[in-house]
């Protein structure tokens, strides 16, 4: 990898992790120069960057205006929730039950660690540990499809709960709550009861 090549990727990446993570929030409008003086590249890498970014759908590039940071629809973000409920019903259903137990006692110690975070306002460690959460259920099925699909996803999850940070800690209680939830329901193999108690959580997490 060239020297060119490693500015535009540190720029891409750069970038695209504010985007992900809130600091250039949806509406935002980019210059390149000052992306290139805040990365320390010069303007030819961040308009690599940029292009990139564009072409997966981040940002549209307005010329001699910059890049203005795109939203999540709210088909988009429909889709998104729908998908992940087929995803992570279809994992959990799939997890033989010689292994819930210790499957239930990680996943309770992941909520210790969410409760902790959301305690301290945490915003983006419990949103790190809940996407770790969650993908927990497509994983532990054994299917290296389902886990690649859920992947997918992670950067738009990353984006949406970003945007809801406020209504996540408004509903911190709620939400640690429903985690128990689906972790008995897991634990005691009722997939039916899994599935509208996920259906209802990613519907109160993903509202307007």
């Amino acid at each position: 990898m060239d020297a060119s090549t490693s500015a535009a990727e540190r720029a891409y990446r750069t970038i695209r992790d504010g985007i992900l993570n809130g600091v250039h929030k949806a509406g935002a409008m980019l210059g390149e120069e000052g992306l290139a003086q805040e990365i320390g590249v010069s303007r030819t890498p961040v308009r690599a960057a940029l292009g990139r970014l564009q072409d997966e759908g981040w940002i549209v590039i307005y010329p001699k205006r910059g890049a203005l940071v795109q939203g999540l629809s709210e088909r988009a973000i429909a889709d998104l929730q729908d998908t992940r409920l087929i995803l992570e019903a279809a994992g959990a259903s799939r997890i033989s039950a010689t292994v819930r137990d210790q499957l239930a006692a990680r996943l309770r110690t992941s909520i210790e660690a969410q409760r902790d975070a959301l305690g301290e306002r945490d915003v983006r460690r419990f949103i790190e540990l809940t996407i770790g959460f969650h993908r927990t259920f497509v994983e532990a099925a054994g299917n290296d499809v389902l886990l690649e699909l859920n992947d997918r996803l992670a950067d738009r999850q990353r984006f949406l709960l970003f945007c809801k940070g406020d209504h996540l800690l408004a509903r911190c209680d709620d939400i640690i709550a429903e985690h128990v939830t689906l972790v008995e329901q897991l634990r005691t193999g009722d997939t039916g009861g899994f599935t509208d108690t996920l259906r209802k959580h990613l519907d109160d997490n993903y509202k307007p």
